[in-house]
């Protein structure tokens, strides 16, 4: 089973890139985040003629999450709950046996200490949900843009201020503590050490430096764990005519084995 996230960068302009990407990678679940359109705006035709059902959530020229599935699947939720801001910055649904959470956590650079508090907030009730999971015996993956990069490994040297959101001691240890509840960052647990970046500005020509952040991430419970066999950026995707300023982070499963 092939799991991608990807922060498109508005969805209608790279709608060729994506499905370009899908013709080639061919996964089972593209969890898309900053899709900029309101959900009636959302080309779900063109995803559908691909092979694609989608969930939307979506918001007039900013944030908006969308899920595309190859198969059937339930929507579990349109928003995180606990969570009351009201972008649109989550959508939940169940494929496959697995409880697939699409997120796009608040940036908290904008807005001063109360836009700060919103990101908090966000991964407050994330951990929420993960720990109401973890009680249930739900399997599940929380991928997305997480906007944090969890060490300093996962920051190019002089990408980013100390006092940025994305590395606040704060924000880390939000990291931490849904880490903590019992989650393997799939990335990390094939790759322990070493850049992996997913995002690379596009101001100051940071991609052709390679002065890049890993802040898109897939959070997986401890069975979905078990049957991880790849997690890695697609970061050729960067280098494509127009393409959004995050790349794809691609997360390769076992096959649940047969119901005895």
């Amino acid at each position: 089973m092939k799991i991608a996230s990807w922060n498109v960068n508005s969805v209608r302009q790279r709608q060729d890139l994506i499905l370009d990407w899908l013709k080639r990678h061919e996964p089972d679940v593209l969890m898309m985040q900053e899709i900029k359109c309101e959900t009636a705006q959302f080309p779900a035709e063109i995803f559908q003629d691909a092979g694609y059902k989608c969930a939307v959530v979506g918001q007039k020229s900013y944030n908006g999450v969308a899920t595309l599935v190859r198969g059937d699947f339930e929507t579990t939720t349109d928003h995180l709950p606990g969570f009351e801001n009201p972008a649109a910055r989550y959508v939940e649904v169940r494929t496959q046996g697995l409880t697939l959470g699409n997120l796009y956590l608040p940036n908290g650079n904008s807005g001063g200490e109360e836009g700060y508090a919103t990101k908090l907030a966000f991964f407050d009730a994330l951990a929420s949900r993960a720990q109401s999971f973890m009680q249930s015996e739900t399997d599940f993956v929380l991928a997305g843009d997480y906007n944090v990069c969890p060490t300093a490994e996962d920051c190019a040297p002089g990408a980013l201020g100390p006092d940025d959101a994305l590395v606040r001691p704060q924000s880390r240890a939000a990291w931490r503590r849904l880490v903590w509840l019992g989650l393997t960052d799939a990335l990390r647990a094939v790759h322990p050490t070493g850049t992996a970046y997913t995002f690379w500005d596009y101001q100051a020509g940071a991609w052709q430096r390679d002065s890049g952040l890993r802040i898109d991430h897939a959070l997986l419970s401890p069975r979905v764990a078990e049957r991880l066999i790849d997690a890695r950026p697609d970061k050729e995707e960067r280098a494509m005519e127009r393409p959004s300023d995050h790349v794809p982070l691609i997360v390769t499963l076992k096959d649940p084995a047969p119901a005895a």
